[in-house]
C-alpha cells in the first residue's frame, strides 16, 4: 500500500510539475526580466511614429540594440535580457506592425524602418550601438551596418533569410507557402472567415501531429482564441515548442506587414549581395539547423545561402 501511495504521489508530482511549467514558462521570465530592472517605454519621433520598446538597467556599458523577427514583439527576448543586461546597456524595439509601436503601412520597409531605428539610436540611445536582429530584424540591422555606420559598433545577424527570400527562391521556402502564400490564399477564399481558423486547418504541422491530436489542438486554440482575443494562444496542456506553433499566429501583428513579403516591397531598394558588402563593421552570422521537407527548405536560409553571406561581408564571422 505505501509504495502504490508513493508511486500516485510521484505521479501527481510529475503531472503537477508539467503543467507548472507549461502554464508558467513566459509568465516567469517575464517577472525575472522587469525585477531585472527592465522598463517598457515609447518615444515618438520627428514625423510622429511612436516606437514601443524595452530598456534595461541604464548603465555605463556598450549599448545593444534588439531588432526581433516577423510576428514577434520585444518581449521575445525575455529569456536572454537579464544576461544581457549584465554586459550591455539594453534597449530592445517593437518593429513597425508589430506589438505597440506604430501599424503604419507607409514604414513597412526595411528601408524606411532602419532610418527610424537610425533615429531612434540618435535619439534614445546618442552613441554608437551594437545591433543584433532576428530573421527580417537582421535585414534591418545590415541596412543600418551598410548605410549608417556612423552609429554601429557591430552586428550580429541571427538566422536572417538571405537569397531565400529572393524571387527566384522564396516559392520553395516553408515560410512561403506557410506563411505569405496561405494568407493570400485566405483573402480568396469566402468559406473560412477567420485567417486563425484556416491557417490551422492548413497548417504544415497538421500532417506530423496526425489528423486526431491536430484536430484536437485546433479546436482547443480556436476556443481559447474566442475567449481571450487579445491574447497569444496558449494551451496548457502542451509544451512551450507547441505552444509556440499556436502563439506565432495570434501575437499582436499587422498582417499588411506580411503581405509586403509578398509583393516584394519590403525589399525596396534593398540589392542583398550590395548591403552585405558594403558593411565594414565587425560582423557575426548566427545559422539555425537547415532542414528540408523534399524541396520545401524549412528553414530560413540554406547552408550555401549563409556561406555566401559570410564570403559578402569584409569583416564577417559564420559562428
Amino acid at each position: 500500500m505505501i509504495y502504490v501511495v508513493v508511486i500516485l504521489l510521484l505521479f501527481i508530482a510529475v503531472v503537477g510539475s508539467y503543467f507548472y511549467t507549461n502554464i508558467t514558462y513566459m509568465k516567469k521570465p517575464l517577472n525575472k526580466m522587469y525585477n531585472a530592472g527592465f522598463t517598457e517605454k515609447q518615444v515618438k519621433l520627428k514625423d510622429g511614429t511612436v516606437l514601443n520598446y524595452g530598456e534595461g538597467p541604464s548603465n555605463d556599458k556598450t549599448p545593444l540594440l534588439l531588432i526581433h523577427g516577423q510576428g514577434m514583439t520585444w518581449e521575445d527576448y525575455t529569456k536572454v535580457l537579464p544576461e544581457l543586461a549584465q554586459h550591455y546597456h539594453v534597449y530592445a524595439v517593437d518593429c513597425h506592425g508589430h506589438g505597440e509601436s506604430d501599424w503604419n503601412p507607409t514604414k513597412y520597409t526595411a528601408k524606411a524602418m532602419a532610418k527610424d531605428f537610425a533615429e531612434f539610436i540618435e535619439v534614445k540611445i546618442g552613441e554608437k550601438t551594437v545591433l543584433s536582429g532576428h530573421s527580417s530584424g537582421g535585414m534591418i540591422a545590415v541596412w543600418m551596418a551598410a548605410y549608417y555606420p556612423e552609429l554601429v559598433l557591430g552586428t550580429v545577424i541571427e538566422d536572417s533569410p538571405f537569397f531565400a527570400t529572393e524571387l527566384d527562391r522564396r516559392e520553395n521556402t516553408y515560410v512561403w507557402v506557410y506563411g505569405f502564400q496561405m494568407y493570400e490564399d485566405f483573402k480568396n477564399q469566402y468559406e473560412v472567415k477567420d485567417y486563425f481558423a484556416y491557417s490551422l486547418e492548413n497548417s504544415y504541422w497538421k500532417k506530423l501531429f496526425g489528423k486526431f491530436l491536430w484536430k484536437k489542438f485546433s479546436k482547443d486554440a480556436i476556443i481559447y482564441r474566442k475567449k481571450h482575443p487579445n491574447k497569444p494562444v496558449h494551451l496548457v496542456y502542451l509544451p512551450p515548442q507547441i505552444n509556440r506553433m499556436f502563439e506565432s499566429e495570434t501575437y499582436p501583428f499587422d498582417r499588411k506587414f506580411g503581405e509586403t513579403f509578398y509583393d516584394n516591397s519590403w525589399f525596396e531598394d534593398y540589392n542583398q549581395s550590395e548591403v552585405l558588402s558594403k558593411i565594414k563593421s565587425p560582423t557575426i552570422f548566427i545559422k539555425a539547423k537547415t532542414t528540408y521537407d523534399g524541396d520545401l527548405l524549412v528553414a530560413a536560409l540554406s547552408d550555401e545561402d549563409a556561406d555566401c553571406v559570410v564570403e559578402l561581408l569584409q569583416n564577417g564571422k559564420k559562428s
